[in-house]
């Protein structure tokens, strides 16, 4: 159901003109099919079955507003249930209006996940550990927002396309991120998110088998959400990449992600999703921690940073600096960075980690004490916590190591 609601919806889309209206038809036909298949069995055509389904909720609404009578006489006049009006698939199309310039990143994530990842407005509100009410006004701004724009349902020119794919790549990575380490809540992963970001992920590069940046992309996923299987301890609380069992990492997702990366390395000069991969690469084909080999990994953070100028970035790299050059190394890039960031509990955790790597006990639980007050994921929380008690009650530890992610800080 949920690689065809965005075909379904594209059709709708396309037919009514009316964006807004067709996707919420598009979602009454999904629950309705959730209803019905289970019990039914699958139709032979399920594309045709919730088209026609949607078609009928998108009429039944139309009637009831007398001020849309000509939409209802174009609905009523379009192809049957089975056509299509392209013989192309309008998933990238209803991807990129979904991303749309205008939107806010949460706004353009929240109408992705409903209108292309087909979950409802609860799964998506809870996803994000907000009420329902506030995702539902904030999926109805975004709807609003882009018939606003006057955006034409047509997939953008070659011209346009670059800019526009760079937006869909952007919420996608945002998606990945908050299922990876969610940014609240009383687990560290919220699965259904990685997960989605993933299928939507491989549903572009099934329509853009070409782009480098599109397998860059993918190829990070996997690399990074490999390790998911060691990440967490019985209680859930992380455990830090130095101190997985790597023998857990998902070995089918790292492959994959490594010919993905070949793929977008031979495709031309790597962009920064590209580049987080090689990252991340360069950890799962370590068969130990200590064999991690952290010149390379400086390397690349160096080229990452010169490609965005991101200070998460920054972070990171000295994380890499205080493993080849020494922990003053790494502190000396994080100067400054405070103004930069903003208020986060991240770079606090990255400078106790290389003030305990330096043997700076009272700066370390200093800045980890930070850290803990200011995180907001219950599992980073105790983490946090269990070093301030670690290094309270027995002095300076053994070093817990640099968050397993390639491209955010922790």
């Amino acid at each position: 159901m949920r690689t065809l609601a965005p075909q379904v919806l594209g059709v709708l889309a396309r037919r009514s003109r009316d964006f807004d209206a067709a996707e919420d038809a598009v979602q009454e036909a999904l629950v309705a099919a959730a209803t019905h298949w289970p019990r039914d069995g699958v139709p032979d055509n399920p594309r045709g079955w919730l088209l026609q389904t949607a078609t009928r909720r998108l009429v039944d609404h139309v009637r009831a507003d007398a001020s849309r009578r000509r939409r209802e006489v174009l609905a009523a006049q379009g192809e049957p249930a089975g056509a299509r009006p392209t013989g192309e698939d309008d998933t990238l199309t209803v991807l990129l209006l979904c991303c749309h310039p205008s939107l806010t990143p949460a706004s353009a994530i929240a109408l992705t996940l409903r209108a292309v990842g087909g979950l409802t407005t609860a799964e998506v509100a809870h996803a994000f550990a907000v009420p329902e009410a506030t995702m539902a006004q904030r999926i109805s701004r975004a709807k609003q927002t882009v018939r606003a724009s006057g955006e034409p349902f047509a997939r953008p020119t070659p011209e346009e396309l670059p800019g526009r794919l760079r937006s869909v790549l952007h919420v996608l990575y945002l998606v990945f991120n908050e299922g990876y380490t969610s940014s609240r809540g009383p687990e560290l992963h919220r699965v259904e998110l990685v997960d989605e970001a993933v299928r939507i992920t491989r549903l572009v590069r099934a329509l853009l088998p070409d782009d480098a940046e599109v397998a860059g992309l993918l190829a990070l996923m996997l690399l990074v959400d490999a390790r998911r299987p060691a990440r967490t301890d019985a209680a859930g609380d992380p455990v830090p990449l130095p101190q997985q069992d790597r023998t857990l990492w998902d070995r089918a997702r790292v492959e994959e992600g490594l010919e993905l990366l070949d793929r977008a390395l031979a495709g031309g000069p790597p962009g920064e999703y590209t580049l987080q991969a090689a990252i991340a690469a360069v950890h799962d084909r370590a068969p130990t921690a200590d064999a991690t080999d952290w010149p390379r990994v400086l390397a690349l953070y160096g080229a990452l940073e010169r490609l965005t100028g991101n200070p998460v970035v920054t972070v990171n790299r000295a994380v890499a600096a205080a493993m080849v050059d020494g922990p003053a190394a790494g502190l000396a890039l994080l100067d400054g960075l405070d103004d930069r960031l903003g208020p986060t509990h991240r770079l606090d955790a990255v400078r106790a980690h290389l003030h305990e790597l330096a043997g700076d006990a009272a700066a370390a639980l200093d800045h980890y004490r930070r850290a803990a007050a200011h995180a907001t994921n219950l599992p980073e929380q105790r983490h946090l916590a269990a070093k301030v008690a670690e290094l309270t009650h027995a002095g300076p530890a053994s070093a817990s190591g640099p968050d397993d992610r390639g491209g955010r800080a922790g």
